[in-house]
């Protein structure tokens, strides 16, 4: 069964103890020590102290009937009148640190280590002691105190070469916890308030690119010990409303949990988890013990989940997954039990996979070792501009235990050596379940800080300018039928002009026709609208956005049925050298699409056209119209379409282009344009008289 939030793991030598928020090593069977001492070989004189001693090992080794525990606290009252008969008696610090550490007493366990090193007879062969001590120092935030004590087991010798590893990565960490320290980023964390809060633990929150939804993951109580659902917040005029639980399709008596929207928050992936009958739930089926599992909204409901299609899901455990903006690359953790002991005994690496074009998984393959280390990753999210990684690992210089960090997708395909996101935002505990806000000023985190409503909840940040994405913004729209006005479901896609890369690739709603997505702001961009029965839509935008706002870009896309005859059709995303007829680059996605529907619907005649604005001379607009007009002729008969099918003509400023306003034609003349209150206004104007388009024929 996946625990979204990990338990206490108690392994032995080395004896691993994994509190509720730290992963750090203790070494507690000390060569010489009282655990491995046989009788006569203590070290004390006293013989009322070895009797009180073997009392309390005793003890040990039976279990309390209330709790299941071996009986510590009854042994550490032995070990306390074995310390009372002899203060120097050296064992039997040995055994009240062990004690209390089961007990999970670090700062007790602490204060046994120091006296045992200042006891004036003490000795160690082996240094195990300062190895020990520094571990739990660390473990507390005690960076100072750790690094002495470090660096003084760094003296001994023939000390064993795990443990060696381990205490330069000790040192290293308290060096770089102690800078991080003097040079602290601005931090002031917020609850996000109870209508998400709890007294249960709320951890792995994701949002809807327009933020008006909230998703979290909630270990619920009054069910089982770790029974894990889902639950969504909307925004209530700046506030989280109360959290209800997603649908029963969804939730199940199983474990769901850790979703991730895609940008247009109609489709979900969600970690679905296997019960001790071998279930994921009802309809359910999965390869490992954790899978992926997807969901879509259709109107108003989510469809019944069912697992990733594709080559995503395996024997392993696959949990926290994170959708890219564009809808077809999604990142996640793939869990795999190492084995080693240490840091790395549960290990959890970043994944990746992109999207076939059937809309299945392709076969997914690991990030690379600069990202994920031979320790564990997890908490993996991926920003909405599409190249800003953050996510939580204990294998990267750090606070101690698991800190955040980033990483940034290079041109050339390559990620960036992580960042950590700095102190106070990291410390000694761990920190994971990050989520950044798509404008990039705002962040969300499951912590148990002092002051909350549950044992995790949610708080809220700003994200210091240092470690901010690039800013996105949401553009929405609706698809709808140009003559009934039918909204429509269509694919569609954007293009990054500049690159020619695809940005995103989704559908509209099949029943309101809406869509939303994300785009990375001050680009270029070129939309391309299809659905069977229609004609091709393109649009292009340059989405430069004030520095401070938040407004989305709105673009409404109406589709011509096929065959409607003598309605201008703009091919948006053609374009032209000044005052040249020689195709740009960026045009090419555009035509090549044109074309592709040309072929597919081999019985439509078309007429292109080619217009310019009213500046200039008369005839040379005129003959530049003709020649772009024929340019477009030409690259679409390189692509196979019939030229018999196709005309051209050039129209140069006869024709300017028209649009509606209150129900009303509005026509782009030179007298319209002129009288416009701005020269922004007026440029644009003309741009819009500046086009290619095409008409179809009877």
């Amino acid at each position: 069964m996946e625990r979204f939030i990990t338990d206490t793991q108690v392994f032995k030598y080395p004896l691993i103890i994994k509190m509720k928020k730290y992963l750090f090593i203790l070494v507690a069977l000390i060569a010489g020590s009282c655990v491995t001492a046989q009788p006569g070989q203590w070290h004390t004189k006293s013989k009322k102290a070895i009797k009180y001693v073997e009392q309390a090992m005793a003890l040990t080794r039976e279990l309390d009937p209330r709790t299941g525990q071996p009986k510590y606290e009854e042994a550490l009252v032995y070990v306390d009148k074995a310390l009372a008969k002899d203060p120097a008696f050296s064992d039997a610090y040995f055994l009240q640190a062990e004690f209390n550490l089961n007990l999970r007493r670090k700062h007790d366990a602490m204060k046994s280590y120091q006296t045992l090193i200042e006891l004036p007879t003490f000795k160690t062969s082996t240094g195990y002691v300062y190895f020990d001590l520094a571990a739990l120092e660390l473990s507390e935030g005690y960076y100072e105190e750790a690094l002495v004590h470090a660096k003084k087991y760094d003296t001994y010798k023939n000390r064993p070469e795990d443990m060696v590893s381990e205490n330069l990565w000790m040192i290293k960490t308290c060096e770089f916890a102690i800078k991080a320290k003097k040079n602290p980023v601005p931090f002031k964390p917020e609850n996000v308030g109870s209508g998400v809060n709890t007294a249960d633990p709320e951890y792995f929150p994701t949002l809807t690119v327009d933020q008006k939804e909230l998703l979290f993951t909630r270990r619920v109580t009054g069910t089982s010990s770790w029974q894990e659902d889902f639950f969504v917040s909307p925004d209530q005029d700046g506030y989280w409303a109360t959290g209800r639980p997603m649908p029963r399709n969804i939730n199940t008596s199983n474990n769901e949990g850790a979703p991730t929207f895609a940008p247009d928050g109609r489709t979900l992936i969600f970690v679905g988890c296997i019960d001790q009958r071998g279930s994921y739930g009802p309809g359910r089926r999965g390869f490992g013990s954790c899978d992926l599992f997807i969901t879509q909204k259709i109107g108003k409901n989510w469809t019944d989940p069912i697992n990733l299609p594709g080559k995503v899901n395996s024997k392993h455990w696959e949990t926290q997954p994170s959708l890219s903006s564009d809808g077809r690359t999604l990142y996640f953790i793939r869990g795999l039990v190492r084995g080693k002991g240490g840091r790395n005994q549960r290990n959890g690496d970043i994944y990746v996979s992109k999207m076939n074009e059937d809309g299945s998984w392709a076969e997914a393959v690991p990030l690379p070792k600069n990202i994920n280390t031979e320790y564990s990753e997890s908490s993996v999210l991926i920003h909405p501009d599409g190249k800003t990684l953050y996510f939580s690992s204990n294998g990267h210089l750090g606070m101690g235990g698991y800190d955040l960090y980033m990483s940034t997708l290079q041109d050339d395909g390559s990620w960036s050596d992580p960042k950590n996101l700095g102190y106070p935002i990291n410390t000694h505990d761990d920190e994971n379940s990050l989520l950044v806000y798509a404008d990039g000023k705002l962040a969300v985190f499951a912590s148990d800080r002092p002051g909350g409503l549950g044992s995790l909840d949610l708080y809220q940040f700003e994200m210091p300018e240092s470690i901010q994405p690039t800013k996105t913004i949401y553009m929405t729209g609706t698809v709808y039928d140009i003559v009934t006005e039918k909204k429509l479901g269509a694919d569609f896609k954007l293009i990054d002009l500049e690159t020619g890369k695809e940005v995103v690739r989704s559908t509209s709603d099949p029943i309101d026709g809406s869509f939303l997505v994300t785009l990375p702001i001050n680009k270029n961009y070129g939309l391309f609208v299809k659905r069977d029965g229609y004609l091709p839509y393109s649009i292009n935008f340059d989405l430069q956005v004030p520095e401070n706002s938040e407004e989305p870009y709105h673009i409404d896309v109406p589709l011509t049925p096929v065959g409607k005859p003598s309605i201008e059709n703009i091919l948006a995303n053609v374009l032209f050298d000044l005052d040249s007829d020689k195709l740009r680059k960026e045009s090419f996605v555009e035509l090549n699409n044109f074309a592709a529907f040309m072929k597919r619907n081999s019985d439509m005649k078309i007429e292109l056209q080619g217009h310019t604005d009213a500046q200039g001379d008369d005839a040379h607009n005129l003959d530049l119209s003709k020649r772009r007009a024929k340019s477009v002729y030409e690259y679409l008969v390189k692509q196979g379409v019939d030229s018999k099918r196709m005309s051209h003509e050039g129209y140069g400023e006869t024709k300017p282009s028209k649009f509606y306003k209150d129900g009303e034609e509005v026509v782009r003349t030179e007298e319209w344009i002129n009288a416009l209150p701005t020269d922004k206004e007026k440029r644009s104007a003309h741009q819009e008289n500046r086009r290619t388009v095409y008409i179809v024929k009877p």
